[in-house]
């Protein structure tokens, strides 16, 4: 059985997908924490209704992204975890972190990487007169949303979009992207070639367009 540790810094609802899929589909794994460097994260209270333990570790009560940095993965390797989701968690990692954990951490992105790392996706495709937009499971690098990709959803982008009915559309399929890389993942179904990620199933990695 893979223990999964979940890092939020808000409602976390990629979170709330992966605990009920894993739920659902009896992956061979279990979410044992949710972690969040907010103490308000309305996620949390999800993860403790459903007995999963929770911690807290407040990135301002440290004096530089390094010691919270060490204090956070302290925390997170208490569960031992075989894989660590980002989901929505708004801190930059450092490069010593990221190692840390190195083929175990995995984010969602709302673009189709490599376009539109960083923030306001949304908007930038709609500015930038995107046909399609969407999201990517991928695994953490030392650079910012550019590490090897697992699967992608594609999404339309409607002449009527603005950024709120895009994102909209974009995180319903976020909720059924990230957790089938995730299952993958503790199924070890994945390989990795380099900067290419590989289903040795042949399962589709593409989703979409929607």
């Amino acid at each position: 059985m893979k223990n999964i540790v979940i890092l939020i810094s808000g409602r976390g609802s990629n979170m709330e997908a992966i605990v009920r899929r894993c739920a659902a589909e009896h992956w061979p794994a279990q979410v044992v924490a949710v972690i969040s460097n907010r103490a308000g994260a309305a996620g949390l209270a999800f993860a403790r209704e459903r007995g999963i333990a929770t911690a807290v570790v407040d990135h301002k009560a440290f004096a530089s992204r390094d010691a919270f940095d060490e204090a956070l993965a302290k925390a997170i390797e208490a569960f031992a975890p075989d894989v660590v989701a980002l989901a929505g968690f708004m801190r930059i990692l450092t490069p010593g972190f990221v190692q840390r954990f190195d083929g175990r951490l995995v984010n969602i992105h709302p673009s189709l990487l490599p376009l539109f790392p960083g923030l306001r996706t949304h908007a930038r495709a709609i500015e930038a007169g995107c046909k399609v937009a969407g999201a990517t499971a991928h695994f953490v690098t030392g650079d910012l949303d550019c590490g090897p990709i697992i699967a992608q959803a594609v999404v339309s982008v409607l002449p009527a979009d603005t950024e709120v009915s895009l994102a909209a559309r974009v995180l319903e399929q976020e909720h059924v992207l990230y957790p089938r890389a995730i299952r993958w993942l503790v199924e070890g179904a994945l390989e990795r070639r380099d900067r290419r990620v590989v289903h040795v199933g042949g399962e589709s990695q593409l989703l979409g367009p929607r």
